[in-house]
Parts: C-alpha cells; structure tokens; sequence
C-alpha cells in the first residue's frame, strides 16, 4: 500500500459500517467471485514432481 487508507462510511438503516475501497484490492463483487471460482485462477505453469499427489491427497480431517 501506499499509506493509502480505506475510511468506514456509515451505511443509513445497515447495523454494518462499510469500507471504502483502496486502489489496488479487490471489491466486494470482485472478491464473492473469488470465492465462489467463477472465474479460476491459472494453473501455474511450472510444476514440480509431486504436484499431482499433493493436489489429490485430503487433509485426514476431512474424511
């Protein structure tokens, strides 16, 4: 960041402050389709020898 701050509006009839956005970030729409993948981020082109295995194996956590 450059020393650029986001600032809390207050958002009439909303029990929630909201943020201002700073250059450089992602917006609320933008970061929501983050995470919901709608658009995916590229695969990295260079990949090591165990990427395959470590892509396919779950934590024991989620079985």
């Amino acid at each position: 960041m450059t020393g650029e701050r986001q600032h809390v509006e207050r958002v009439a009839g909303s029990r929630r402050a909201r943020l201002t956005r700073v250059e450089g970030t992602l917006g609320d729409s933008d970061a929501e389709a983050t995470l919901r993948d709608d658009d995916p981020a590229p695969e990295p082109a260079d990949r090591g020898p165990n990427d395959a295995q470590l892509r396919q194996d779950k934590p024991p956590h989620y079985s």
